[in-house]
Formats: structure tokens, C-alpha cells, sequence
């Protein structure tokens, strides 16, 4: 950041300080998506493990017919 604020006070060309700019903040972008690549591959591609009830375990008690 420092280097951005001495090309400003040194009067760089507006192409430098542009490029600086967009460094840093391309810089800072990259960090947060590695910072949340694994919470996000997580939710979408770890399905949470549920049980599936037997279905042998169906009532198959006859009803009466009234």
C-alpha cells in the first residue's frame, strides 16, 4: 500500500498507480476466496449422512372391514 502512496507523491504515470491499484485489490479478492473455498466445497459437495428407515418395517396388520 505504501508503494502506491509513493507513486502518487512522486507523480508516476496514471497507468502505474492504476495497475498498483488493481494488484492489491485483485490481491486481496484472491484471499478471501481461498479463505472460504473450503466452507463453500464443503456445503455444496459433502451431502450430510442420513439413515434410511427399512421399509420392512411397514404395519402390514390386516384392517377389518366394517
Amino acid at each position: 500500500m505504501d508503494d502506491i502512496i509513493d507513486a502518487i507523491a512522486t507523480d508516476a504515470s496514471p497507468a502505474e498507480i492504476a495497475d498498483s491499484l488493481k494488484d492489491v485489490i485483485f490481491q486481496k479478492a484472491a484471499e478471501r476466496v481461498e479463505a472460504l473455498r473450503p466452507q463453500t466445497s464443503a456445503s455444496v459437495f459433502d451431502a450430510p449422512e442420513t439413515e434410511i428407515e427399512d421399509e420392512s418395517e411397514v404395519d402390514t396388520e390386516p384392517q377389518e372391514e366394517e
